[in-house]
């Protein structure tokens, strides 16, 4: 009896370990593969009043593109949403322990789940969905989404740019649907920094809002991902920052060349041409807005300086010429540069020497012409300068032998010579004075030339800094 009672357990037992089940019989139970219109299309709930909790999970996994010009970030971002149907559930020790099945998305209803700033979806579709023992069915997606997202440029490039991603139903508003988040703001970062791919852009911070939205008398549940990014400069630093400091710089060197030779301008203009090179870079990478980036202000301010220092060096160049052709400075510029731009500039100039001296020595030395040629008198020389007469007095005391000798002519026409030779180095040091007056002006206006470049840019490269470290 014994022996009996084994063989009968033994074969019950092999017949239980041999019993099989698959997806196909938890499918058929429940009916899934029939194409229900209640299952495709009908909210799954048994009391219409019951909301149907959508939870959704989005991480990022990387920025692949930021598009100042059309202000729109593209994002790649693994996306789960879950909901219960309480019309799909089964008793897993029923079917072999089987606690999930892999179904089509097409023959179960799917909450109609949008990003509100969405311009284009790249994103593969999914063609299964997970359906749990319980009810529970999750999609999974990966998304590769065009968003608009108003980035603010002024600290360009070390700017950190806030976008949302706000997720919402179209159809169904918050008595039916209501939106809730997976998984906190916290562990979405954790999560995310962990996967995110660093490129130019850094992921900084994620935070989740759940907000309900009124809309054509009705609210809406949305679930708003906030994304915070920052960007890597270091290739604007190179390429762009550095090499425009640089042209400032050597720019601000060139105003001590010489004023006389033309290679000062030419090499400003050189100058300019390469920074406006610069500014045709930096154009490409930034769109037309009403609050432009610090970055661009400071380029223009200082090709501004760039074009004043240019048309100084044409205005110098002017004044060089002038000491040339109108010896004389005009009263105007020696009362205005000469002493009061000079006295700001804590500039020394030479005071000029007043003319009523040099006159007054001038008569002294020569006195008149020799009127009538008088054996007495002197002989012209070059009909300007002759010498005076001597008086009668003087002229008793000499024995006429003296007078009429060969040393005394000689002695003469040596000082008659002399008298020439002073009289040309007179003239002559006047026209260098006034030469020098010119070149003195342009040397003075040069320096406050240089001085205010030096405050503009020192003044803008403070605010920039100030501008990027804030």
């Amino acid at each position: 009896m014994k022996t009996v009672l084994a063989l009968l357990y033994l074969g019950f037992a092999v017949v239980v370990c041999q019993q099989t089940c698959g997806y196909n019989n938890v499918t058929d139970a429940l009916g899934i593969l029939q194409e229900s219109k209640t299952l495709m299309y009908i909210r799954p709930v048994t009391d219409w009043k019951e909301p149907t909790y959508i939870e959704v999970d989005a991480i990022f996994r990387a920025v692949l593109d930021v598009d100042e010009k059309l202000q729109s970030l593209t994002t790649l971002v693994d996306f789960e949403m879950r909901w219960h149907s309480q019309f799909l559930s089964w008793d897993p020790e029923a079917f072999c322990g089987i606690s999930r099945v892999p179904i089509p998305e097409t023959f179960v209803w799917i909450p109609d789940i949008n990003i509100a700033e969405m311009t284009d979806d790249n994103s593969v579709e999914t063609s299964y969905l997970q359906l749990h023992y319980n009810g529970t069915i999750k999609r999974k997606k990966v998304l590769n989404i065009v968003t608009k997202c108003s980035l603010d440029l002024y600290k360009f490039p070390f700017d950190s740019q806030t976008c949302n991603l706000t997720f919402g139903v179209n159809a169904n508003p918050v008595t039916d649907v209501i939106m809730t988040s997976a998984i906190s703001a916290s562990s979405v970062t954790s999560l995310s920094m962990n996967i995110f791919s660093s490129g130019e852009w850094s992921l900084h911070n994620v935070h989740i809002f759940l907000v309900n939205v009124s809309s054509q008398g009705e609210e809406w549940s949305k679930v708003i991902y906030q994304i915070s990014i920052r960007r890597a400069p270091i290739l604007y630093v190179i390429n762009l920052i550095i090499p425009a400091c640089l042209l400032v710089f050597v720019d601000v060197a060139s105003m001590f060349i010489p004023m006389e030779g033309g290679e000062r301008l030419g090499f400003k203009i050189t100058v300019v041409l390469g920074f406006s090179v610069l500014l045709l870079i930096l154009n490409d990478f930034l769109p037309n807005t009403d609050n432009p980036p610090i970055l661009g202000v400071f380029c223009m301010v200082c090709l501004l300086i760039m074009i004043i220092s240019i048309m100084d060096s044409i205005f110098i160049s002017y004044m060089l010429h002038l000491s040339a052709v109108r010896p004389d400075v005009p009263n105007w510029l020696k009362i205005w540069i000469l002493r009061r731009l000079a006295r700001v500039l804590r500039i020394k100039t030479i005071e000029e020497t007043p003319a009523s001296s040099i006159d007054g020595v001038q008569n002294k030395a020569v006195n008149g012409q020799n009127k009538g040629g008088s054996p007495g008198g002197s002989p012209e020389v070059d009909g300007t300068v002759s010498l005076p007469e001597i008086p009668s007095q003087v002229k008793k005391e000499f024995p006429k032998e003296y007078k009429d000798s060969v040393e005394n002519k000689l002695l003469r026409r040596i000082l008659i010579e002399l008298l020439v030779v002073r009289r040309h180095l007179i003239s002559t040091k006047k026209e260098d004075d006034a030469k020098s007056q010119w070149h003195l002006v342009a040397f003075v206006l040069d320096r406050f030339i240089l001085i205010l470049y030096l405050t503009i840019v020192t003044f803008i490269i403070v605010v920039v800094v100030i501008v990027w470290a804030a």
